[in-house]
């Protein structure tokens, strides 16, 4: 039997797929998560043979959820997306299968014939390779990006951009700062300012930018430079040389 986990936020697809999936005699659905949380701890402790991953669900997306659970040997994925054909067309370009919303028992026969063969193979790991690469690509997409991926102990993880709150730099380093949680990744300041929206991010000293959204105050400190506190409580010093954009951002608000 192929061990079958489904993963998506509308009850009403996962009941849909069920279903097809209840007429195929070698699939056997021991799972369904609606959030991609509950879906990487339940892919790593059930192991499943095969996931239906669909990609556009809120808080946690399908593409965060193949991230967090790393370049280890991954079950068969094939994706459930309603994307545009951007995406659709990285599906095809890395061999990955994927399931376009509305899709019907012809188009899921045909990825449960990939999934079969590639279950079949004995080493999986080119497949990982492959979605992490597209991944990258796919968040290369524009030039601001929508996620950074920060890559650590054998696992990839997709930091949502609009989550960050401030970044500073140590070293060849550089602390990523969102929520509760802070991610290091190696980058230079440089490097990041190219893939920030300028408009909602600000450069406010030679190592550190604050994202514009997230700024509680900003007060005037030392020899005319400013403070700038952060809605986490963070309290962030310009430094000279960037003063004049704070005096910018002051001036168009």
């Amino acid at each position: 039997m192929i061990r079958t986990v489904i993963v998506d936020d509308e009850p009403l697809s996962r009941e849909l797929l069920r279903g097809m999936l209840d007429q195929e005699s070698d699939v056997s659905v021991i799972g369904e998560f609606q959030d991609g949380h509950e879906a990487v701890e339940g892919i790593r402790s059930l192991k499943p043979d095969l996931v239906f991953l669909d990609i556009q669900m809120p808080e946690h997306n399908g593409f965060q959820v193949i991230a967090e659970l790393g370049d280890a040997p991954l079950p068969a994925v094939i994706f459930v997306t309603a994307y545009d054909r951007y995406a659709v067309q990285a599906f095809e370009v890395h061999a990955l299968d994927y399931l376009l919303k509305p899709f019907d028992e012809e188009r899921l026969g045909a990825a449960l014939r990939h999934a079969r063969e590639r279950l079949a193979q004995p080493d999986r790991t080119d497949t990982s390779r492959r979605i992490l690469t597209m991944l990258e690509q796919l968040t290369a997409g524009s030039r601001y990006r929508d996620h950074l991926v920060i890559k650590g102990d054998g696992r990839a993880y997709l930091q949502p951009v609009r989550e960050i709150e401030w970044v500073e730099a140590s070293g060849k380093h550089v602390h990523i700062h969102a929520g509760a949680e802070t991610r290091s990744m190696r980058a230079t300041m440089i490097d990041l300012e190219q893939k920030l929206n300028p408009r909602r991010f600000l450069r406010v000293s030679r190592s550190a930018i604050v994202n514009v959204d997230r700024i509680r105050e900003i007060a005037p400190w030392f020899n005319g430079e400013f403070l700038v506190t952060m809605k986490s409580g963070a309290q962030v010093p310009s430094t000279r040389g960037y003063r004049q954009a704070l005096v910018d951002l002051l001036d168009r608000r």
